[in-house]
């Protein structure tokens, strides 16, 4: 076949998918979303790794502050992805997406440094998960119009009703992340309208990991130090997924 003629071809498919309201996703919102999910992850990491420090009763001052968890996330953020912030191949709107959420991940730790200092206090409550809807709530506070992050996972296991999945995020893991088919950790990307407004959507599937079980896993029902009832899940199960929409 000739190229004019593959040419052809390849721009009706391409008609055909936009009036079927179906787009194939662009690869560099595939690697925004995926830099924005690294961070987030990267952020939770810091905070679950220090959680004895800032339930320790004992001491009141524990240096935790805003900038040194950035730091620390922004460490971890490059021994995952293989190479620093500064070698990444930002463009204009990825750059305000990563400051923003960097910005977002310092302000939340700060916010809640008085609480994090409290002497005399043991469980704080400020565990990885809360720390990722808050951080995902100002992020959404200073780019709302660009992008949107959030938390999700299986109605079941919703304990915060803010996280509940919307449609969209129930049926890909309904369909696809709980199908034993679909490849683990695989995610799952889509063009669809948002609002009116046409949206890059991703969901990244993810799943238990051995520290997760304290609260999330057995006996099931019994209630861990959150106040919550265990799910009685185990390791490798599917936890949730974090959600991105990047607008058009």
């Amino acid at each position: 076949m000739r190229l004019g003629a593959i040419s052809g071809v390849f721009l009706g498919w391409a008609a055909i998918c936009i009036l079927a309201g179906f787009v194939v996703a662009d690869e560099d919102d595939m690697t925004t979303g995926e830099r924005l999910s690294a961070l987030l992850r990267a952020g939770r990491t810091v905070i679950s790794g220090h959680q004895k420090l800032i339930n320790d009763e004992s001491l009141g001052k524990k240096d935790l502050t805003g900038q040194r968890v950035v730091n620390e996330a922004l460490q971890i953020f490059a021994q995952r992805k293989g190479d620093a912030v500064s070698d990444q191949n930002f463009s204009l709107l990825d750059k305000q997406l990563f400051d923003a959420q960097v910005a977002a991940i310092k302000e939340v730790v700060d916010e809640h440094q008085s609480m994090i200092d409290m002497k005399g206090v043991g469980f704080k409550g400020f565990i990885p998960s809360t720390f990722a809807r808050l951080v995902n709530e100002r992020f959404e506070e200073k780019v709302g119009d660009k992008a949107k992050m959030k938390v999700t996972a299986p109605e079941e296991l919703i304990r915060n009703r803010k996280a509940r999945p919307d449609d969209w995020e129930q049926h890909v893991i309904e369909n696809n992340f709980l199908s034993p088919d679909w490849p683990k950790g695989k995610s799952f990307t889509e063009e669809v309208g948002v609002n009116g407004r046409q949206s890059f959507r991703m969901l990244i599937p993810e799943y238990y990991s051995a520290s997760c079980l304290t609260c999330h896993g057995g006996p099931k029902g019994e209630v861990d130090v959150t106040g919550y009832p265990k799910e009685g899940k185990a390791e490798g199960d599917l936890a949730g997924a974090i959600s991105i929409t990047l607008f058009k």
